[in-house]
């Protein structure tokens, strides 16, 4: 048979494995029901795809037909271990001749009989996305047209797994992000405040925050950070910075003693993870902010009816990149009524065409006194305009007034 011929056949058999695309149906049930013609196309058994977990180097069983079980059990298998670990590993097709604890890691396929097996790669660009593997009960040798049909089905499938991966991130990781920002801000007496946050256009949504959150004592707690990194995993080390910082604040009556804690919890528990964040507390009388920062960059403070500077405090090393206990130090920023605070993320100040230095000296002249969602708004507008930001935006003003007599 002509090479011309055989593509012609595998393209066929691959348009019958797929079938017609069902909008209705879900990822998992999309790939059931095309493992279900592929048995049918190749006369096997067996059909599972295995799907990569890179945190864990583990593949884990994510749709099968003939073999259920291995998804209802939750089988997983290391890469590098047995069959499917060989595959993924190697990123080669691999043949098997006998089924048993000697070249499997899975004894349920063993024990459903399979004697001869096919895996294949399933691989998006360069990325490892996971394995595709047919089993047959009888004992039969799988050729050269077999590997091809089988390699045709596991390039499809990887894209189609990784478009959905991408889109169950963005997903999930907006809706970590949303949970996490504070969906309001809050009402204290003497302060005001207003607020933004952007996704990056290049990089979407990743570890930037904002937090306001009452103290004991009258106390106001103000948090900015940023987590290195974007999507997901981001978000996650975020939210667990977050929620740290949150019940350290309570213990703690210095921000420099919160950042300490902070920076241990992640030395050890966020291993390779790093963040900037500042933080700082506004007393009873609000006519002052404690502040220490975390390798974060200072926030710009406009007085009333004077322009904007950068505030004058050492910046620490990041939290999760310090060796030891270095000594964490605070800066007392005075704010007498009429005073503004603008804490940002570096994406505001830092683009391609902008140096961070030159950002930060442009945001200083641009914060005035006023009322804090109105100079939110015009940060934005001197700031971003109509470009998309490239990164993560969060930015966070705080006006201090005066309080009526009696409050």
């Amino acid at each position: 048979m002509s090479r011309s011929l055989d593509a012609q056949n595998r393209l066929h058999q691959l348009e019958t494995i797929l079938g017609a695309p069902a909008a209705h149906l879900g990822l998992a049930e999309v790939l059931v029901e095309t493992l279900q013609r592929l048995r049918e196309v190749m006369a096997v058994d067996t059909a599972t795809v295995l799907r990569y977990q890179p945190s864990g180097r583990q593949l884990v069983a994510f749709a099968a037909a003939g073999i259920e079980e291995e998804v209802h059990q939750g089988v997983r298998v290391p890469v590098g271990s047995g069959f499917a670990g060989r595959v993924a590993l190697e990123r080669v097709p691999v043949i098997l001749d006998h089924v048993d604890e000697t070249t499997v890691v899975n004894s349920l396929l063993w024990e459903r009989g399979l004697h001869s097996m096919l895996g294949v790669p399933m691989v998006a660009g360069s990325e490892l996305v996971g394995v595709l593997h047919v089993g047959s009960v009888a004992p039969r040798e799988f050729g050269e047209a077999d590997v091809a049909t089988m390699q045709l089905l596991a390039d499809r499938l990887a894209m189609a797994i990784q478009v959905e991966a991408l889109e169950e991130n963005r997903t999930a990781t907006m809706a970590l992000q949303r949970s996490l920002l504070p969906s309001s801000l809050p009402e204290v007496a003497g302060l005001a405040f207003g607020a933004r946050y952007v996704p990056g256009a290049e990089t979407g949504i990743g570890g930037d925050w904002y937090d306001l959150f009452t103290l004991p004592g009258d106390r106001l707690g103000v948090v900015m950070g940023d987590v290195s990194g974007h999507g997901l995993d981001a978000a996650v080390i975020m939210g667990r910075l977050r929620s740290a910082l949150r019940a350290y604040a309570l213990d703690c009556e210095s921000p420099a003693d919160v950042l300490a804690k902070l920076d241990r919890k992640a030395n050890h528990f966020e291993h390779g993870a790093m963040a900037t964040v500042a933080y700082g507390i506004i007393g009873p009388d609000r006519e002052a902010l404690t502040l220490s920062l975390a390798g974060h960059l200072p926030p710009v403070l406009a007085l009333a009816g004077e322009p904007g500077r950068l505030v004058d405090a050492p910046p620490d090393p990041p939290i999760g990149l310090t060796i030891g206990a270095p000594e964490r130090r605070t800066t007392v920023v005075e704010l007498p009524v009429g005073a503004v605070l603008a804490f940002y993320t570096d994406g505001l100040v830092e683009r391609r065409d902008r140096p961070v230095d030159v950002g930060m000296v442009q945001l200083a002249a641009t914060v005035r006194g006023g009322d804090p969602d109105r100079v939110c708004a015009r940060i934005m507008a001197a700031m971003i305009g109509n470009r998309a930001a490239q990164d993560d935006v969060a930015l966070l003003t705080i006006e201090r007034r005066s309080v009526p007599a009696g409050s």
